[in-house]
């Protein structure tokens, strides 16, 4: 069975892909595997470039089938921030809460509380070079205030209009929508007919 690196140390991230790789015919491996091996530096200006970088690094160092994924929320009152910054959003030690509250106190100051907003996933595949990428993507809008405790991250933030209520609070109807969802579908379909 051919392995499969995920080069992520977020649980909550491991957890979510193998649920969604469940079907698919691969030994999933992670980071604990290698806990002295340093993280790259993220210097993409975008979702894909910070994911090709990724699973690009940790191939090479681990010379395993690697997938990568960087993901993130965009609010278009803000300029698509935080963006790629969105782990790091107020700064790395930061709790989500306290990023919810930086984020909602700019969209009251523009007086755009609940503006348009994405998830975006970015995937990358790699061995000895980049084998595969794809992207998903859900839109939504920025909730009135948090609700729900499923999920993680922004996801308590995050309004999904078709369910009329957060991701936070969709419980295991996110995946079926949900931007790591989409691009974690497309990567199965991949692995299924290529290994």
């Amino acid at each position: 069975m051919t392995r499969l690196l995920l080069a992520t140390t977020n649980p909550n991230k491991v957890r979510e892909i193998r649920q969604l790789l469940d079907s698919v015919p691969v030994e999933l491996v992670t980071l604990a595997e290698w806990p002295d091996l340093m993280a790259p530096e993220e210097t993409g200006l975008t979702f894909a470039e910070n994911a090709r970088i990724k699973a690009a690094y940790y191939a090479a160092a681990t010379g395993e089938l690697t997938v990568a994924e960087d993901s993130g929320l965009e609010i278009d009152a803000l300029g698509g921030a935080p963006g790629v910054q969105s782990a790091r959003f107020g700064g790395v030690d930061t709790s989500y809460p306290e990023k919810f509250a930086l984020i909602y106190g700019a969209l009251r100051a523009i007086g755009a509380p609940d503006s348009p907003a994405r998830f975006v996933c970015a995937v990358a595949l790699a061995r000895d070079r980049l084998l595969f990428e794809t992207c998903g993507i859900v839109e939504g809008r920025i909730a009135p205030k948090p609700a729900g405790d499923g999920g993680f991250g922004y996801d308590p933030i995050f309004f999904y209009p078709p369910y009329g209520r957060t991701l936070a609070e969709a419980g295991d109807s996110k995946a079926a929508v949900s931007h790591r969802g989409e691009a974690f579908r497309a990567l199965g379909a991949f692995l299924q007919s290529h290994f």
